[in-house]
């Protein structure tokens, strides 16, 4: 196909005809094995005059270049793009990128950032030649060019290893481009056009990924250093031109010049936080480091401080606008000065003034907020809720700034509370058409940020919260305004650890909650039911509510139906779990509503999914607000379910209900709630000791789940299938097809190369339920078991060990279910001496009570063969069983006692306390005083700095982790990794064994003898003793089993 056929299918891809659109993109398909595809669509981008048609030739470029610039596994038909052809678009791209237009441009710097991914600097090692070339030009354009090449180098290496070649790589680089691209931005910080607010743009983000783990040997030398965090403080003084101060203020965010300001803020924060705070300098790092962060916080970093501070006062005055983001940065930067001495002296005398003038007026709600909460009530919730979704935002960084102040300088919380005491005596006072709601709205969301610390232990504040609540948040209740009434019901949730001294204002909270449940403003009635939670722990609300819980499930549930607000489910869930009781009656009406909830979801949630034409989107599916509710209904149902476990009938009535939920999450394929509806499942069926016909049409789709893809999350799926084999044995065995599903299962995970062992493991636990369960039922399946194991264990060596272990457990388990046909398939293959030595060699590696009752039996199994039926490659070494089962029984009983241990570790809960034991929250003697005139330098110490601490402890343990290679997957050999219920639990193996060695002295006592005489003295007393404790046993059975019947007896007399 030539350059006009290929540009007429370009032009027929915009065709409304969706039949031509098709043909046109076959036609495309097809002419991308040509050689010279790419030659000519890069010849259409240079010469097309159209705008219109060079932007979708352009964004086919990128995706050919997405999918066939390096193989594939999402694109593994694609035909990869030449060599020849590779060599010849590296030499055009930029001189291409350099004449675009900016719509083009900016499709081709993702192609560029592609190709340096996977060529520089081996294939394409004349790249910064051509970048350094275009910054020394005198062409704008050009130098736009070398900016966003420079900038796609500097992403490129962002996230390479601190250290080895590519680091020395990425300095030199820095080294040689650098210093021009320094004095590009002085030019450019100075001029006023939208162009060179675009140039500095892109030049300061270069400058922020250039520096994102280290800062270079080049770049912190001190003449370069100032000559960038000269450039910087320019940029945020700098007065910004009319044309990028529109209406809008997102608009005005997007604006390059307020991009420029936001990476200038960024770039000066990091410098300092992460490079020049000597506080934040690991002890083990080198002296460059050290003694740059000493020079910079000394000398530069309080010329940041009072150029932030400049800027704040023109913001506070009103003289200047700041974006969120600058606004978030600016205060980012002052929390990082509190804790160091230094810094806190340079801050301090500014310290009433920010908070009363800056931090307060940014807590507070503006127009937008107080609009969103009439108009938009669900993204005002989304806002005020979703802090870790909004990091950025100013007001979150506000409420950072003040727990990080008052936990560091305890006494900054006196001011604080005299300044919002005065802001609510003030609105007290007003008469009601003067009152400021945005400013009490402020104070009160102020003192709930420092409820940590007013609550701390030795607090002289804490007695006091009481009477503040009474009188100045009561009121808030009944306010006028909708929004206070919401944060009245925060304030309270946010002081819920306050242990209230009259029980009378307890129960006018908890009328005041359930009123504004009914609130006709959304967001009062979501504070309202998030603020009813913490309520539960106090008994006098707890008995309160028994009376009421079924209304305030409706209500909840009616809540979540009406915005997707994930805390929400938390509520629910608790309130399932906490009034158990009160709630059976409703359950089943209860998991109805959950289900048409979940349903709901689910089903605006596949339809965003459809909506979403993100095929370039390398991270995946994504949890957004719609999958984290979701997530929380379905632990609400899981809760509810766990609670009904003593009344199998509304069970069996529930598994109906939730077979649509089930259904609908694994047929859409929703990874992120797949382990909750496993664990669902899971409930269901142990809680029934059966399995349904419903059950088994949710075990149809686990496996359906599994074969289209799912198998790494067999894991999630073993509880519940290790169910259907243990309480479906009887159905199993009458559906041949169920069995051979389970068989292929196992099968999938050993077949396919990508699974790890580690994966694998799980593989080995199915087969493993399987042949404990299903006795004398599955001789092809162990057939094929025994192969699988041993297809691995007979290569090269299995290092992780675990994994090991399952191997040979699944051979275990295959001599355990039937000793002669395992041998028979062992001896086929030359298997048998390979297996019995490195069994018995790693005897000692059986460490769990369930491994060596495993082996104990397997051993007993292989002990009730004759004598003829004993292969003779292992005939010789037969007697070494005894002596395995004698290392075995010597240990069980110190297994038996780590695993009650672990097992009374798993059960023993903590006893609840509501206190804040974190030692932040203590107060000092020397704190606790309301004087605030402190001497001076009294408070002018280091506050501590939990994140350094955090750094160094991280450090230390990648270094011990890269020392050696622990085995990944031992905690599987431990007494917690044996989840799973199974057969042998039931078995006594001192019974056991006593019989079957009884058995064969009596049937066989010259083989008994052969066998007996090899034992040493103590071996033969291990196995006396064994024999011992199962007569002991024996006779405590026996006398329990006669007392319970006497019991019984008198009972019924």
């Amino acid at each position: 196909m030539d350059a006009a056929a290929i540009r007429s299918c370009i032009v027929a891809t915009l065709d409304a005809d969706a039949d031509v659109r098709r043909r046109a993109e076959l036609e495309l398909k097809r002419a991308e094995e040509q050689p010279i595809f790419t030659d000519i669509l890069l010849d259409l981008i240079q010469s097309e005059p159209n705008v219109n048609l060079q932007l979708p030739t352009v964004i086919y470029l990128k995706n050919r270049v997405n999918r066939a610039w390096q193989r594939q596994e999402v694109y593994p038909n694609d035909s990869l793009i030449p060599d020849d052809a590779k060599a010849r678009f590296r030499d055009r791209l930029l001189p291409i990128l350099a004449g675009s237009q900016s719509l083009v441009r900016h499709q081709l710097v993702p192609i560029l950032q592609r190709i340096l991914h996977f060529d520089f600097p081996e294939r394409w090692p004349t790249f910064m030649d051509f970048t350094i070339q275009l910054l020394n030009t005198n062409d704008a354009p050009s130098v736009l060019a070398g900016l966003q090449c420079l900038l796609a180098i500097c992403r490129a290496y962002r996230f390479k290893s601190t250290e080895g070649e590519n680091r020395l790589h990425f300095d030199k680089i820095i080294e040689a481009s650098f210093p021009r691209l320094l004095v590009i931005c002085g030019e450019l910080v100075n001029q006023e056009s939208d162009e060179a607010g675009e140039m500095l743009h892109i030049a300061l983000k270069a400058y922020k990924h250039a520096t994102w783990l280290e800062l270079s040997d080049f770049l912190r030398q001190g003449p370069v250093n100032l000559g960038w965090c000269t450039i910087f403080l320019q940029t945020i003084s700098k007065a910004i031109p009319a044309s990028a101060m529109q209406e809008d203020p997102v608009e005005r965010e997007r604006h390059h010049w307020w991009k420029a300001k936001k990476w200038a803020y960024f770039n000066l924060n990091r410098l300092y936080i992460r490079h020049g705070n000597p506080s934040s300098i690991m002890e083990k790092s080198e002296e460059g480091q050290a003694r740059f962060a000493k020079e910079f916080s000394a000398q530069v970093a309080p010329e940041i401080l009072k150029h932030y501070l400049a800027e704040i006062e023109k913001w506070v005055s009103k003289t200047a606008w700041l974006s969120r983001p600058c606004l978030s940065y600016t205060i980012v930067f002052l929390d990082e000065c509190i804790r160091p001495k230094e810094m806190w002296a340079h801050l301090k005398p500014h310290m009433t003034n920010l908070v009363t003038h800056f931090i307060f007026p940014v807590l507070c709600l503006d127009e937008e907020d107080v609009e969103k909460f009439e108009d938009e009530p669900e993204e005002y919730l989304h806002r005020k809720l979703n802090v870790y979704e909004e990091v950025s935002a100013p007001d979150v960084s506000a409420t950072n700034f003040l727990v990080t102040l008052t936990k560091t300088r305890r006494k900054q919380t006196f001011e604080i509370l005299k300044f919002i005491n005065e802001v609510v005596n003030q609105y007290e006072q007003a008469p009601d058409d003067e009152k400021n709601h945005i400013a009490k709205e402020g104070a009160l969301r102020m003192i709930g940020t420092l409820a940590p610390v007013i609550l701390g232990k030795k607090s002289p504040i804490a007695s006091q919260v009481e009477y503040f609540i009474v009188r100045y948040v009561f009121p808030d209740f009944t306010s006028s305004q909708g929004f206070l009434r919401a944060r009245a019901c925060d304030t309270v949730e946010k002081f819920e650890q306050l242990d209230f001294k009259e029980e009378n204002n307890l129960l006018t909270i908890y009328r005041h909650i359930l009123d504004c449940m009914a609130d006709p403003k959304l967001p009062v009635r979501v504070t309202a039911a998030l603020a009813l939670q913490p309520l539960i722990r106090h008994d006098v609300i707890r008995t309160s509510m028994q009376q009421s819980i079924p209304t305030i499930m409706q209500q909840l549930l009616k809540l979540a139906n009406e915005c997707d607000i994930d805390a929400l489910a938390n509520v629910m869930e608790d309130f399932v779990e906490v009034f158990a009781t009160e709630l059976t009656p409703f359950a089943v009406a209860l998991s109805e509503q959950l289900r048409d909830t979940y349903l709901r979801i689910i089903r605006e949630l596949v339809e965003n999914n459809d909506r979403r034409e993100d095929a370039d989107n390398e991270f995946g599916d994504f949890l957004d607000d719609k999958s984290i509710t979701a997530l929380g209904v379905l632990q609400t149902i899981g809760t509810l379910i766990l609670t009904l476990e003593s009344t199998p009938e509304v069970l069996l009535h529930i598994e109906g209900v939730l077979m649509p939920v089930i259904r609908i999450t694994l047929e859409n394929k929703l990874y992120d709630l797949y382990n909750e509806v496993f664990e669902i499942i899971d409930s269901c069926t142990f809680a029934a000791k059966m399995i349904s016909p419903i059950m088994w049409q949710a075990f149809e789709l686990i496996h359906t789940t599994f074969k289209a893809g799912a198998e790494l999350y067999l894991e999630d799926m073993l509880p519940a299938l290790d169910n259907f084999v243990q309480y479906g044995a009887p159905q199993l065995v009458q559906t041949p097809r169920y069995v051979e599903a389970l068989f292929s299962m196992v099968g999938d995970m050993f077949n396919d190369s990508k699974v790890s062992g580690v994966d694998r493991i799980c593989a080995c636990k199915l087969a493993e339920a399987m042949m404990l369960s299903l006795r004398g039922h599955i001789d092809n399946c162990v057939h094929g078991f025994i192969n699988m194991a041993m297809g691995v264990l007979s290569g090269p060596d299995v290092t992780i060990k675990s994994y090991k272990i399952h191997l040979m457990e699944m051979v275990i388990n295959a001599i355990y279910y039937n000793p002669v046909l395992s041998l028979h398939i062992l001896e086929a293959n030359n298997w048998t001496n390979k297996f019995f030595s490195l069994w018995f060699g790693s005897m000692e590696s059986f460490n769990r009570v369930h491994d060596k009752k495993l082996c104990i039996v397997g051993i007993i199994a292989l002990l009730s063969l004759h004598a003829d039926q004993v292969p003779q490659s292992v005939a010789v070494g037969w007697p070494r069983l005894l002596q395995g089962i004698t290392i075995l029984f010597k240990s069980l009983p110190s297994a038996m006692k780590n695993r009650e241990e672990a097992m009374r570790d798993d059960f023993t809960l903590e006893s609840g306390t509501y206190g804040y034991d974190d030692e932040d929250e203590e107060w000092n003697d020397d704190e606790a005083s309301w004087n605030v005139e402190e001497e001076a330098g009294a408070e002018d110490t280091d506050g501590k700095d939990e994140s350094t601490a955090y750094l160094e402890f991280l450090n230390e343990e990648a270094q011990r982790f890269g020392a050696s290679e622990p085995d990944l997957s031992d905690e599987e050999l431990g007494e917690d990794g044996v989840l799973l219920e199974t057969p042998l639990d039931k078995l006594d193996p001192y019974a056991i064994f006593r019989d079957s060695l009884l058995k064969l002295q009596q049937e066989q006592p010259q083989f008994y003898a052969s066998l007996t005489a090899h034992l040493s003295a103590d071996e033969q007393g291990i196995i006396t003793s064994v024999v011992q404790q199962a007569d002991e046993r024996a006779v405590i059975a026996q006398q329990l089993a006669a007392s319970l019947g006497h019991e019984q007896a008198n009972g019924t007399s």
